[in-house]
């Protein structure tokens, strides 16, 4: 027997129109966590560091990349994670 694959989870969750909904709304979300461990990977920080940078602790910084956490960060984490790691937080609505 074989195992399901993600497109085939996918495929098939999303014939549930409410499951598709809620993939979409959390979308973003998604993307601004992938996209603060990328920039922490690209400036060759360990979370352990990044907390250093940041004033903080590791933990928060794991709370903060983890996709299971609920809690939203507030602005002036994000620059500071962004200062951090080289960047500069720019936000922009489309």
């Amino acid at each position: 027997m074989s195992r399901t694959t993600l497109k085939q989870f996918k495929e098939k969750a999303f014939k549930n129109t409410e499951v598709q909904e809620e993939y979409i709304a959390l979308k973003p979300e998604y993307a601004i966590k992938k996209k603060l461990i990328a920039m922490r990977k690209e400036a060759g920080l360990t979370q352990e560091k990044l907390a250093v940078l940041m004033g903080t602790k590791k933990s928060n910084i794991s709370r903060l990349e983890s996709f299971k956490s609920s809690i939203s960060p507030r602005i002036d984490t994000l620059m500071n994670y962004a200062k951090a790691t080289g960047h500069e937080l720019k936000v922009d609505f489309v």
